[in-house]
């Protein structure tokens, strides 16, 4: 082969080979190995050494008490519940909110969609660390934002159940209203994305047809924006499930949420084990919904 044609033959194959591995060798080098090691520490033990961790020698070469006390320990337990609840929560109130928003969007003309769409993504151009300590003022016990919602509960339940402010800081409630307010537009965009490219001729026919906007909305947009919902939902789910600061901030301590819990094994307990036990943990249990789901998907795109 000469050289002019090995080199169009490299043109075409391997410039494609190089862009097609690239993102495959990202992962191995910033997700596999990582993870590689944290699986590795997770089977260690526990040792008063720098690192605090040790395979073999008068150690066990792989100790599964980590993954034990995790499956027997109610501590880790309660923050794997907790933080499915509060994820959970932040994502059913996200898509409440945010679906109506999308569908609006796509309803206005363009010039007004993309100052909205401006708007939707405008939270992302301040700090994510000062937006909570935003909320964290706005929660306080002697806010404009707490007396609001005083009088609005004084004015709607007896005067019995009267309140002079509204506990809010450190508990659940603050810690869903935040991630709620922080992974919105997670949960916009994807639906705006999926309910952005319906075609608008289904709704006028079944309009024609005589089905009223609600049929319409039931039977016509919201099962073609399937994809958007789920989308939007593993967007706001998975990484409210391991939220670290949101929790530590604002929420409960007695009530952790796991991804504060793996902190303090890393930095106050020195435990690594025990923490790497966790974060594998939940990353299987954030992991493995996903690849069900993809691979279901797939299956049912390769059938029709």
């Amino acid at each position: 082969m000469s050289s002019g044609r090995f080199a169009g033959w490299f043109d075409r194959k391997g410039w494609t080979g190089i862009l097609i591995g690239a993102p495959y060798v990202w992962l191995v080098i910033f997700f596999l190995f990582p993870f590689l090691i944290v699986v590795a520490m997770s089977v260690a033990t526990n040792t008063p050494t720098a690192p605090p961790f040790s395979f073999g020698g008068e150690y066990p070469l792989i100790n599964t008490g980590a993954y034990e006390r995790l499956l027997t320990d109610g501590l880790y337990l309660r923050a794997f519940l907790t933080s499915v609840v509060n994820a959970l929560l932040a994502a059913v109130l996200c898509l409440l909110i945010g679906y109506p928003m999308a569908l609006g969007l796509t309803r206005v003309s363009k010039s007004r969609r993309n100052i909205l769409l401006m708007l939707v993504i405008l939270p992302f151009w301040t700090s994510f660390l000062l937006r909570v300590y935003a909320w964290m003022g706005l929660m306080g016990k002697n806010s404009w934002f707490n007396d609001l919602l005083t009088d609005a509960w004084n004015f709607l339940v007896p005067i019995d159940w009267a309140v002079r402010s509204i506990p809010m800081m450190n508990s659940n409630f603050a810690v869903v209203l935040v991630m709620v307010y922080t992974y919105l537009p997670f949960m916009i965009l994807p639906l705006y994305a999926s309910l952005e490219r319906l075609d608008p001729t289904l709704d006028e026919a079944a309009m024609d047809l005589g089905s009223r906007p609600s049929q319409v909305f039931r039977d016509v947009t919201l099962p073609q924006s399937v994809p958007g919902i789920i989308a939007g939902g593993m967007l706001v789910f998975i990484p409210a499930a391991g939220e670290l600061v949101i929790p530590t901030l604002v929420g409960n301590a007695s009530q952790p949420m796991i991804g504060r819990l793996i902190s303090d094994e890393f930095s106050q307990a020195r435990d690594w084990p025990m923490a790497s036990a966790v974060a594998v943990a939940l990353l299987v249990l954030m992991v493995v919904p996903t690849m069900i789901y993809s691979h279901y998907q797939a299956r049912a795109e390769g059938t029709k």
